[in-house]
């Protein structure tokens, strides 16, 4: 062999070794990353699952103050509405006391007057402050007589022949007054009905 070609054969095994030697660098680079990758990935799903964990307990964490919140709440406003419910009556019971007061004024003057007229005139002026205190608190009469007749407003009694012809249907008479309360009937009239 001649020295050019023992030369050209030393290079090509050279080149062969170089070679060998970057394949194997490349695989174990290749092997490094994958080595890498394969932690990375065994480490994300255990970090996912702490953080899913975490969020798990901020939730449940959440959910136990709002329910705490909504009992207190709720106790609360039980308590209120039992404290309004004792006291409610106590505005118009409070307003009515005058009303009382001039009733037993009027008592102690029957027995020292002889005067009926006074005595029917201060009876009038309590019956009026009586009446404008229902109305001060939304109460008013149900207007019956000589009007048509309302089921929803009456409640008929009785029915007799009507004394005139334009009274047919309608409210000849009443029996026992009714009451709304703003919009809502209190008591029904006691009426008696023209056929």
């Amino acid at each position: 062999m001649t020295k050019k070609n023992k030369k050209n054969k030393q290079e090509d095994i050279e080149n062969q070794e170089k070679e060998v030697i970057q394949e194997q660098e490349v695989t174990a680079t290749e092997e490094q990353s994958e080595k890498e990758n394969t932690e990375e990935q065994q480490e994300e799903p255990i970090d996912k699952v702490e953080e899913l964990g975490a969020k798990l307990q901020e939730m449940n964490d959440k959910y136990l103050r709002l329910t705490a919140e909504f009992d207190n709440y709720r106790r609360r406003t039980l308590k209120e509405k039992m404290e309004m419910t004792k006291t409610a009556g106590e505005n118009i019971l409070v307003k009515i006391l005058p009303v009382i007061d001039n009733f037993e004024r009027a008592l102690q003057s029957m027995e020292q007057t002889d005067d009926i007229t006074a005595l029917r005139d201060g009876i009038v002026l309590i019956y009026n402050s009586f009446k404008q205190f229902m109305e001060q608190n939304g109460v008013t009469e149900i207007e019956a007589i000589n009007q048509e007749f309302d089921t929803d407003l009456h409640e008929a009694v009785t029915k007799i022949p009507a004394p005139k012809e334009e009274l047919k249907g309608k409210v000849v008479d009443c029996i026992e007054k009714g009451y709304k309360l703003n919009d809502k009937v209190m008591r029904f009239s006691k009426v008696v009905v023209g056929e």
